[in-house]
Formats: structure tokens, sequence, C-alpha cells
């Protein structure tokens, strides 16, 4: 298996620069490109909860543009890491809708070929009421993923 395109959802939590830095270095070792995808929870997924009346259209606008922003600032932190392992290709992206959905569609309209992404994101409240995004992606992923628990891994001592 030829492995020329690594896709890495983020999420912006603490873990998040672990996780794409180890997904570069990945990318280095097989002289791939780096995909980063960010998804925006649609707010579907809140069905049932009380929702104040709001323009929800605005509001999602406001959280893409918002989410495309600290994308932008999230890879030009990156910089340094990515051309240490010799990254020459990176693209990111901001998707709207279920998140590991999106993962999963994004990776088979890409033609990824390696998913490499964090075990632990954001947790709490979230995590019991939608269940965990990378073991609903292991599951439905057109090529084969690569979790990493930043817990566990990648300790400097």
């Amino acid at each position: 298996m030829e492995v020329k395109k690594v896709i890495t959802p983020i999420d912006f939590s603490d873990n998040s620069k672990l996780i794409a830095e180890s997904a570069a270095y990945f990318a280095g070792k097989f002289g791939a490109s780096l995909h980063l995808i960010f998804v925006v929870q649609n707010f579907e997924d809140y069905s049932g909860f009380f929702v104040p009346q709001m323009s929800m259209p605005n509001l999602e606008q406001d959280l893409i543009a918002g989410a495309e922003e600290k994308m932008a600032s999230f890879c030009a932190e990156l910089e340094e890491s990515l051309t240490r392992a010799g990254i020459s290709e990176v693209t990111h992206q901001v998707s709207m809708g279920d998140v590991a959905e999106q993962i999963v569609e994004f990776a088979a309209a890409n033609k990824g070929d390696l998913i490499v992404m964090g075990t632990h994101g954001y947790k709490g409240l979230e995590k019991i009421m939608f269940g965990s995004v990378a073991d609903k992606v292991v599951r439905s992923a057109p090529c084969p993923v690569l979790t990493i628990n930043p817990y566990t891994c990648c300790k400097t001592e």
C-alpha cells in the first residue's frame, strides 16, 4: 500500500498540536501530503434540547468563519514542525455536520490513504451524548486509521 495522502482531524483541544505533529511525522516518512480537517458540530445533534431563538444561518456562518481563522492560526503555529518533518504540501478544510461522518466523507472524497487521529479530544457531556468520534471513524473509514492516545504516547523524559 502506498501512502500519499494523510488526513488528520483537528478539534483545537490541548492535544491537537501533538496529534498534528505526529501525523506530520508519518506523512513525512511516507513522503505524503497532509490534509487537516476541523468539523463544526451540526446543531441538529442537539435536537430535543432547548435552544433559544436565534438566526441559525448567521450563527453557523459565524462559527465556520471563526473556525477557519482558528485553523489558519493553528497551521501557522505548526509551520516549523511541518518543515522539520519534510512536509511539502499541507491543506486544511473546515466542514459542518456530524464530526465522524464528515471525517469519513472527507477521506473518501480526497482519496485519503491514512487517517491519523487522536483517541481523546474534548470530553464530558458531548462524549457521553454522541459517542466516540474515533470509534465511529475507525468503523467506517475508507482507509486505515492510526489512532494516537495523547496521554500515553510521545512522552518526553
